[in-house]
């Protein structure tokens, strides 16, 4: 497929010049299998409330039963985790190529470390380098994307958000970085990504055309 590019940020008028690379997981790194729905019913969450948000706002017991089902639900998913096509070999040529590499996740940190190593990639992320929820405020705060700045010492401008989400790109947007949109067909966030493609395969693609 023809990767699509919706708006390219003057500040970085090719992907090359970005050497800080962060990259949501669920969806992103891996092929999407979350059912949200069925979560929510097993959950007693409206369909239309956003989950960890809806359990933060929980007694403090209930939110702990239904934090304990969500783990382990979680955890049987993490086990059995694909990688979304391109996404092994984009991490690996960006990491050759000497980029910093970040995961910043609304799932559970030691189920990110499950996650990635799964799909075969777990080695090249640090574990400081992987923000989960308990980590941060849960996306789509900018919250764990102004944590990897920090801890790299970098200008907003110097990196990079990619997810498949709108909440990666609001992200990344408060964050004040730049925003990668992959793993949709079409763009339905118009003006919120600044390249979208159709998956980290065509991602690479484009990175590999680097002057």
């Amino acid at each position: 497929m023809v990767a699509l590019t919706v708006q390219v940020p003057a500040a970085a008028s090719s992907l090359s010049a970005i050497r800080h690379w962060v990259f949501d997981m669920d969806g992103t790194l891996t092929v999407a299998v979350h059912d949200f729905a069925r979560i929510k019913r097993e959950l007693a969450i409206p369909q239309e409330d956003d989950i960890l948000t809806h359990l933060a706002g929980l007694p403090a017991a209930e939110a702990g039963a239904k934090h304990a089902w969500l783990l382990a639900h979680e955890r049987a998913l993490a086990a059995a985790s694909q990688p979304a096509t391109g996404a092994v070999a984009l991490v690996r040529a960006l990491q050759g190529a000497g980029c910093r590499l970040g995961i910043l996740t609304r799932n559970d940190h030691a189920l990110a470390k499950l996650t990635l190593d799964a799909i075969g990639v777990g080695e090249l992320f640090d574990d400081a380098d992987i923000i989960g929820r308990d980590e941060a405020v849960p996306k789509p705060s900018p919250d764990g994307l102004q944590q990897h700045l920090r801890r790299w010492g970098i200008a907003p401008a110097q990196a990079v958000m990619v997810g498949d989400h709108a909440y990666d790109l609001e992200c990344g947007r408060a964050a004040g970085t730049h925003t990668v949109l992959v793993n949709l067909p079409e763009n339905p966030w118009p003006g919120r990504a600044d390249w979208h493609f159709a998956d980290c395969r065509a991602l690479l693609a484009a990175w590999q055309q680097r002057g």
